[in-house]
């Protein structure tokens, strides 16, 4: 569906030990090493061959379950099309209620979550600000909402539903109240919710805590180091299925419309050999940009194909009936606020009516299969805005132009149906849905061009799509790294074109919409425990914040406790990168080495190590029930002020040893600090850290009561 047009960062003494009993609301379910960016415990599983880098039983996992798929194809090509209808009916008719009630459930929770206490915890650190202007998120935002599916819908189904309405007299005024609210509704907030979860997750537990961005890391609250297992595996598994899945459906719908358009125009045939032919040019495209490194100038047509998109759609608006199709907009909105809630839980239980399996249950598995690749975007530009923010700009900012451009094409679809076309239109939609968009053109100015730019317009899109699509694959099968090769972005964007193409080849339409439900259904389940385990940790996060506002403010190391000798050193010269490495080395790794010497022979077990990727040396004092102490030192990056424009371009850097805590709070720079007053330094802040445990410990016990 949707192709992003740029996709692509105790206080009883030391020899006491923390038992603080684990709750749902006071307990801390995060990691202390995702707070700090320090080593990570957590086995990761990486496999590197020939420069490869990949989570082995994840990678190898998700191309069995989908070779096991596309094995029917291959092995029945003259059955497959029936098996898969089987398979579809057999989904829907024994778990459509569950789509439809998890999806309702999604948009509730992320909505509790929004306008609840949790709504102003940031996706980051407490003190960090957004990547991104206002404005400008506003607008990736917006462009997350374009992409083939809009495409291919646009007038396909307000004329479908039109003049097929599931309870309405067709091609009636009511039908046409039907159409539309029923567009508004696939289309609406109920499928940005879908993405919102994931997108949630991945921005809150990725920006705030550092974990990788995988669908597992979401689990940390449930699962603590269990994510690394088997359960961890699983559910990137399912994951990488549902959105290569989701991908090709897309891709399926877009070689099908691009196909029919040619047929249009130049009479070229549309059948299964042309649409194969069109899915390896198109693929091909894409590899090109993964392996030349034009990714940068794929974004570019991205951004252009949007601004196409967006001047075809103002044509539209002005060549139809402009002033009917504003009063349209009003009203659409209006019918789809009004049925919102009984169409959330609509399963037609009463009145069974197959309408609703073809229609609202494909979408929402659709959605749901969608939401990784969706749900990554949304999140990589969302870092430093607070939950509240995410949620109703990522609800409300993209569905509102879908509504607009469904608007302009879909009403002024069923105006021209209603007139000039006197119910041709809809014959013609009824008999062939892809050619929708081009029979809607011929009824407007300039057919011949319009329906070219539509062919441009959904080529490069499908271009987009099956790009970013193999980056977000990749990402999860690498365990979250994004520094892999190319080659097996271009492996992953093989392996969508493959898809689509073996699908259409061997069950057409049907063979996608029953590969895109099947692999939501596990992913369903994926996504509510993901909504679970994101309540979880927010709440324990706000249980945190206010215990750290009881035990006051992290303490800052005063200045005049330096030797006025280091002061002036390090006022008369800026420390270099080598002065940061060689302090650590030699400074900060002895003290912390005998603060954790002295903290083991009391009975606490502490342990110093050093980050890889980050540079920085802590000191790690596991505990049970809260997050472990932490006192880390990591080389911190600040630009100095740049006075004139060709400074500007590259700024000085100046260079701080800064501090980080298991809170996640900002640090402090102890450049120049001796051995002694770093180890006073950690002495400090763990007598803060008992402060907080201690206060825990109070708060539960007083609780206790309440429970029983």
């Amino acid at each position: 569906m949707f192709a992003p047009a740029w996709f692509r960062n105790d206080s009883g003494g030391l020899n006491r030990p923390c038992r603080v009993a684990v709750t749902d609301a006071l307990a801390s379910a995060l990691p202390v090493q995702a707070l700090t960016g320090t080593p990570s415990r957590r086995r990761e599983r990486r496999l590197a061959v020939r420069r490869f880098v990949i989570n082995p039983p994840v990678f190898f996992g998700a191309i069995i379950v989908i070779g096991l798929f596309l094995m029917v194809g291959a092995l029945l090509p003259d059955r497959a099309a029936a098996v898969f209808t089987t398979l579809q009916a057999g989904i829907l008719a024994q778990f459509g209620w569950f789509y439809l009630l998890a999806v309702g459930i999604f948009l509730a929770g992320v909505l509790i979550l929004a306008f609840g206490r949790t709504g102003d915890l940031k996706l980051g650190p407490d003190e960090s600000e957004p990547d991104f202007p206002f404005m400008s998120w506003m607008a990736m935002l917006f462009a997350a909402g374009m992409g083939i599916g809009l495409m291919y819908f646009a007038v396909a189904e307000p004329v479908t539903h039109f003049a097929s309405p599931p309870e309405a007299m067709p091609r009636s005024v009511a039908a046409q109240r039907q159409a539309m609210t029923i567009t508004f509704f696939h289309w609406g907030i109920h499928a940005w919710a879908i993405y919102g979860v994931v997108g949630l997750s991945l921005a809150y537990f990725g920006y705030r805590y550092n974990l990788p961005l995988t669908i597992r890391s979401g689990f940390y609250p449930l699962l603590k180091e269990r994510i690394d297992g088997p359960i961890g595996h699983a559910v990137d598994i399912f994951a990488i299925c549902g959105t290569v899945f989701g991908i090709a459906t897309s891709l399926g719908f877009g070689v099908l419309q691009i196909t029919a358009g040619l047929n249009f125009l130049l009479g070229i045939s549309a059948g299964t050999a042309t649409q194969i032919l069109l899915i390896a040019v198109i693929m091909g495209a894409a590899t090109i940009s993964v392996l030349t490194g034009l990714d940068k100038g794929v974004r570019r047509l991205g951004e252009f194909n949007l601004l196409l998109a967006i001047a075809l759609m103002l044509f539209v608006l002005a060549v139809g009936p402009t002033r009917l199709l504003m009063r349209d907009f009003v009203q659409n909105i209006g019918l789809y606020l009004d049925t919102l809630l009984l169409r959330t839980f609509n399963i037609y239980a009463y009145e069974p009516k197959p309408w609703i399996d073809a229609w609202t249950l494909f979408y929402w598995a659709w959605w749901i299969s969608w939401s990784p690749f969706v749900g990554m975007f949304i999140a990589r530009i969302s870092r430093g805005r607070t939950v509240r923010e995410f949620v109703l700009a990522a609800l409300f900012i993209p569905a509102g132009f879908t509504f607009f451009w469904m608007t302009v094409f879909g009403n002024t679809a069923i105006h021209l149906d209603l007139t000039v076309a006197n119910g041709a239109l809809s014959a013609d939609v009824a008999a062939d849905i892809s050619v929708a968009l081009f029979e809607f053109f011929a009824y407007l100015p300039f057919p011949a061009i319009t329906s070219a730019l539509a062919v441009v317009l959904v080529a490069v899109f499908f271009v987009t799509s099956a790009d970013s699509g193999s980056l977000v694959v990749d990402a999860i099968a690498a365990g979250g790294r994004t520094d892999t090769t190319t080659l097996q972005r271009v492996f992953w964007c093989a392996l969508q074109g493959v898809v689509a193409a073996v699908l259409l080849l061997t069950g057409g339409l049907a063979a996608l919409q029953a590969a895109t439900i099947a692999a939501a259904l596990p992913f369903a389940l994926v996504m509510l425990a993901l909504l679970w385990s994101l309540s979880k940790g927010m709440r324990a996060d706000l249980a945190q914040q206010a215990s750290l506002r009881a035990a006051g403010p992290s303490r800052s190391f005063p200045a005049a406790e330096l030797a006025w000798r280091q002061r002036l050193a390090l006022a008369l010269k800026v420390p270099t990168e080598a002065d940061i490495a060689a302090f650590l080395r030699a400074s900060v790794e002895p003290a912390l080495e005998v603060v954790a010497a002295e903290l083991t022979r009391r009975g606490r077990p502490a342990t110093v190590g050093w980050n890889e990727e980050t540079g920085a040396v802590l000191l790690t004092s596991p505990a049970e029930g809260v997050r472990d102490f932490v006192y880390g030192v990591q080389r911190s990056d600040h630009k100095l002020p740049a006075f004139f424009a060709f400074e500007a371009t590259s700024p000085e850097l100046r260079h701080e040893a800064r501090t980080f805590f298991s809170d996640g709070s900002h640090g402090y720079d102890v450049m120049g600090l001796s051995k002694d007053q770093i180890i006073a330094d950690v002495l400090a802040q763990f007598e803060r850290y008992l402060a907080i445990v201690q206060s825990l410990e109070t708060t539960l016990v007083a609780r206790a009561p309440e429970h029983g």
